[in-house]
């Protein structure tokens, strides 16, 4: 039998609440609301208190940059706990520019299964590692805001957050914020709303 890997925990005040973050040595495991709980996020057992854990620390660190309005990617190595079709609902939201919006049926076609639609909204529900993969960006398909584990009100604060990052920023191209990332230009009457004159990707392995 697999033994469990340890996993490490610390928590983060940020201004949508106090975050709990938990990573193992392979990557981050989970971003935890306030009003959520670790077994929410597929965490079992009692993560060890470290504050000091380099995953953490690098966490703690890009969260406070993309918060400045200093980070618009995020360079993290994850650690994801779910099924073959959760996580690869996962890493699409990493897919997502900031500063931009899609919808459920969107994701889901982007992802080759365009019925989907309601499976992709179940599994980004479960989305573990919230704001690092930005399942807030996922909207429905009127426009309106859905269901998000941080509540509605921390939704459209993360989406007015980014909005106002762009608008203030004096490119018309999002940057990356520090710890670098590719760019490559993508089909703006395709999937993505609001501003999205580039796509910046994620590079981050998962286990």
């Amino acid at each position: 039998m697999q033994n469990k890997p340890m996993l490490h925990s610390t928590t983060h005040p940020t201004p949508v609440g106090e975050l709990t973050l938990v990573a193992s040595d392979h990557g981050l495991r989970a971003v935890v609301w306030p009003t959520s709980s670790l077994k929410r996020a597929r965490v079992t057992g009692r993560p060890h208190r470290n504050s000091d854990h380099p995953i953490l620390q690098t966490t703690t660190r890009q969260l406070d940059e993309y918060f400045a309005g200093e980070r618009t990617t995020f360079d993290i190595p994850l650690d994801l706990d779910g099924t073959r079709f959760q996580v690869a609902a996962w890493r699409s939201l990493a897919q997502i520019p900031f500063g931009s919006t899609t919808t459920y049926g969107h994701q889901a076609a982007g992802l080759g299964i365009p019925t989907a639609a309601r499976a992709i909204g179940a599994a980004n529900g479960a989305n573990p590692v919230c704001i690092v993969l930005p399942c807030h960006r996922v909207i429905g398909s009127d426009g309106s805001l859905t269901g998000f584990g941080g509540g509605l009100p921390v939704k459209r604060w993360l989406l007015d957050h980014e909005a106002r990052v762009l608008a203030n920023s004096p490119s018309s191209v999002p940057g990356e914020g520090r710890g670098g990332g590719s760019t490559s230009s993508i089909d703006s009457t395709h999937q993505w709303q609001h501003r999205q004159s580039v796509q910046t990707r994620l590079s981050m392995p998962v286990g």
